[in-house]
């Protein structure tokens, strides 16, 4: 039977009754003649709460002690999900992430997938049980308890989905596909039917929370189609893009489409006139990773999510007795980007976003662009205004495509 990868986010798991909803949709799929593998996050609110009691204990808790707490939330879900399934009738059998072959890098809170060997759920599969996966957890080469960051349960599916040679990966939420803008913040934003691999990756990592980005990029080495979608939603049809968002490989689009609008509250930004190198080797001991990063010979400047900013009041108080007035970190900026396939096939765009900020009074204080994406940093306190206009301007007027 061909193998379906579906995973279901907090919110689906968030309390019993979800949970049972979540078992009856499982349940459907299996009916409809295929093998199915479930990945679920932790219930509502628990790695959050799990999070904050860390800290009530360690200001700065050890990262490996963090993982080792945070992995336990979805572990509940897992069990209480496989219970579920069983009460309906299926068979079903839970796996933690190391138990079902997802082996990371030796990186504690932020650790990548480097291999998914899924024999024990290859034979799970055989015997013709339902296998339940804890998302965002493995286990590194060295037998240690890692998580995978935020997202973290995405990767888990589409990368077990990849090594299974899945049909499909589901990606289901409380939120019916990915959309132009977050709902939360532009009212008129609209679902989008289909987008690329590439685009999909571009808005996750301008701060889109419906779709991980290293989930993306797994899909697209293996050709997996992923369908994100509410999970209260039928299962997809032969048109699985007509009540979600479908992502695949597919012809480009018209060069200078805006497709959608992403932002990020907490980032950082780090300016420093201290050797490069020497910057960038205090952040790898402290495991920070960069999102953006522009280097001239006399001046670095790095943003970074505050959510690699692990321990930050100590890696703060490092960079300051390390350089002193040479480095300045800046903790007021968000980053608004605007996603498209040939965004930048020339500067119309660029200019033009510019342009309408300037017009509405919203300062920003650096620019950087890739292939598929233009991004500002702005205040953070207009942030959303920012998103809103840039909403307006690309997607809600009617702009000649750049030829």
């Amino acid at each position: 039977m061909p193998i379906v990868v579906q995973k279901y986010g907090g919110s689906s798991v968030a309390d019993v009754s979800r949970m049972k909803q979540v078992a009856e949709r499982v349940m459907r799929t299996r009916r409809e003649g295929h093998d199915v593998v479930v990945v679920v996050s932790a219930m509502g609110d628990t790695t959050d709460e799990l999070l904050a009691l860390a800290k009530l204990v360690s200001p700065n808790p050890d990262r490996r002690e963090l993982d080792m707490l945070l992995t336990a939330g979805e572990r509940i879900s897992m069990s209480l999900l496989s219970l579920a399934i069983r009460e309906l009738g299926g068979d079903a059998i839970s796996f933690t992430g190391s138990q079902s072959g997802i082996v990371t890098n030796d990186r504690h809170v932020d650790a990548r997938i480097i291999e998914v060997r899924p024999f024990r759920v290859q034979d799970e599969l055989a015997r013709g049980k339902i296998v339940v996966i804890a998302g965002y957890q493995g286990v590194s080469y060295r037998r240690e308890v890692t998580t995978l960051g935020r997202g973290g349960s995405d990767t888990t599916a589409v990368a077990m989905a990849a090594a299974l040679g899945a049909a499909y990966c589901e990606i289901c939420s409380d939120v019916d596909g990915v959309y132009t803008a977050d709902p939360r913040v532009v009212s008129s934003a609209r679902r989008i039917a289909a987008l690329s691999y590439e685009e999909t990756q571009e808005l996750a990592e301008a701060g889109a929370r419906v779709l991980n980005a290293q989930a993306v990029e797994f899909a697209k080495e293996r050709g997996i189609a992923i369908y994100a979608r509410a999970t209260t939603s039928a299962l997809p049809s032969d048109d699985p893009s007509a009540d979600g968002t479908v992502v695949r490989r597919y012809p480009p689009k018209m060069p200078g489409a805006v497709i959608g609008v992403a932002s990020e509250h907490e980032v950082i930004v780090i300016e420093s006139t201290a050797p490069t190198d020497e910057v960038l080797a205090r952040l790898d001991t402290h495991r920070v990773a960069g999102k953006q990063l522009h280097a001239a010979p006399d001046r670095l400047t790095l943003v970074i999510s505050r959510e690699n900013l692990h321990e930050g009041d100590r890696v703060r108080a490092d960079l300051q007795t390390r350089f002193g007035d040479r480095l300045r970190l800046t903790d007021r900026m968000g980053a608004l980007s605007v996603v498209g396939a040939g965004i930048n096939a020339s500067f119309e765009n660029l200019r033009r976003g510019s342009e309408a900020l300037h017009a509405a009074g919203i300062r920003w204080s650096g620019v950087a662009t890739s292939s598929f994406r233009i991004t500002w940093m702005v205040e953070r306190a207009r942030l959303d205004d920012a998103v809103r206009l840039l909403h307006r301007t690309f997607l809600e007027q009617q702009a000649p495509l750049v030829p």
